[in-house]
């Protein structure tokens, strides 16, 4: 069969109704058999799913890997980004153009088992517009672990307490959640915050979650720490609170230190003696203050951000076989090409 008989046979590809989006970087040694789990365990769902792989600038072979698999299948479809931008901002950009019913998303590193799909689907057909794979026991390694909490105590007042413990990289959710966050541009991103602004039926099931065999976690500690305060100053007041709780306090122990000052000289006759007294005093409501205004500053600089309309993401290069008659995700892509 000649190259333009494979290519119109592509074409004429029904529209899929399960669409996978995979934010990948530096997974070169990993893709194919990524491709291949995958594949094995979507045929069933759907012979015609697309995985969509979204290609974070991770500096290794990754690309080229993504086009000798989507030339080898016409249901994959390979995005590239013209710089990196997070595993989130690439996850917003496979969800933005996915065409299917339905959206799964996974890690590339396979410790998110892709045989475990079916299990996620069987959930959301139950009257639920998000399901979370939550694994029986994680495996990232201690620093990941404890970031992963701390990241999940920022989410619960943007997401409630039960949802929020039981986010993950495995979820799968109604594609038309999306239309909640249409127009977002905000270059801090969060899958999981977006997906409240649609719904409130959230679900879980436990999934098995392996260990990484290839290569490591991309998340070094000052990203996992960056990660974890971008969540909790971009989608949630709780700093905000907190600086107004520890302001309170601070004011309080004033007045009572001052009551203290005032009793003992009009008692005694005498004065609080000793400059160390003051200069504690002093540098303890001075660092009180600088770190309410650090919080301030945070937030100050997020409207900044969001004033320069900076995108979450750009799109380099694409490479795909098919191109649906019925493509809902085309227009939002193409306004974020560069």
């Amino acid at each position: 069969m000649n190259a333009t008989a494979v290519d119109q046979r592509a074409r004429r590809q029904p529209a899929p109704t399960l669409s996978i989006v995979v934010p990948v970087y530096r997974s070169a040694q990993t893709l194919r058999e990524l491709h291949r789990r995958i594949a094995a365990a979507a045929e069933p769902l759907d012979p015609h799913f697309e995985l969509i792989l979204v290609e974070d600038c991770g500096g290794d072979d990754s690309w080229q890997v993504i086009e000798a698999i989507a030339q080898e299948d016409p249901r994959v479809r390979g995005i590239q980004l013209s710089r990196n931008f997070g595993q989130h901002s690439a996850l917003l950009c496979g969800i933005r153009a996915a065409c299917g019913e339905v959206v799964v998303t996974l890690d590339d590193d396979l410790q998110n088992p892709p045989e475990e799909i079916p299990q996620l689907l069987n959930k959301l057909g139950d009257g639920y517009d998000v399901v979370y794979g939550k694994p029986r026991r994680e495996r990232h390694g201690f620093l990941r672990d404890m970031a992963s909490r701390v990241t999940k105590l920022a989410l619960q007042s943007a997401m409630g307490a039960e949802t929020a413990s039981n986010v993950s990289a495995f979820r799968a959710f109604r594609t038309r959640l999306r239309e909640s966050f249409s127009d977002y541009r905000s270059p801090t991103v969060n899958i999981d915050v977006l997906l409240t602004w649609g719904t409130t039926r959230f679900a879980a099931v436990t999934v098995r979650h392996d260990e990484r065999q290839v290569g490591t976690s991309g998340y070094t500690l000052r990203k996992l720490v960056t990660h974890a305060l971008n969540m909790m100053t971009g989608f949630s007041t709780l700093p905000l609170q907190m600086a107004s709780v520890v302001g309170f306090v601070f004011a309080a122990m004033g007045f009572v230190l001052l009551a203290y000052v005032l009793g003992r000289y009009f008692i005694s006759g005498s004065s609080v003696p000793g400059f160390t007294f003051l200069a504690s005093i002093i540098a303890i409501f001075s660092g009180v203050q600088l770190f309410a205004l650090g919080i301030f500053g945070e937030y100050l600089a997020r409207m900044h951000f969001r004033s320069m309309e900076r995108p979450p993401y750009v799109v380099g290069r694409e490479r795909m076989a098919v191109k649906h008659a019925s493509y809902p995700g085309e227009r939002n892509l193409e306004s974020h090409k560069s």
